[in-house]
């Protein structure tokens, strides 16, 4: 199962840091609005999970399924995949 999962706060944005853009797509991570516990708990199902935003991608670190080395930062914007082989 595909997870895309983002803050509420930065749907529909674009981040810019150098080079690189990134845009919070409504057509791609746009679903259901859920706490921070349904949201993890999805993630525990999900075998491929991509996720931006402060609150969700630290809540997945203090939770172990993000080490926190493996978050990139996009104009201060935290982003993390997760891959379950």
């Amino acid at each position: 199962m595909l997870l895309a999962i983002c803050d509420v706060e930065i749907l529909g944005k674009t981040f810019q840091d150098g080079k690189m853009s990134f845009a919070v797509r409504e057509e791609f991570y746009k679903g259901s609005k859920m706490n921070t516990e349904e949201a993890l708990n999805l993630i525990k199902q999900s075998t491929i999970v991509n996720m931006v935003g402060q609150n969700i991608v630290t809540e997945a670190v203090k939770k172990g399924f993000v080490h926190s080395e493996a978050v990139l930062k996009i104009s201060g914007v935290s982003h993390a995949q997760i891959v379950k082989i």
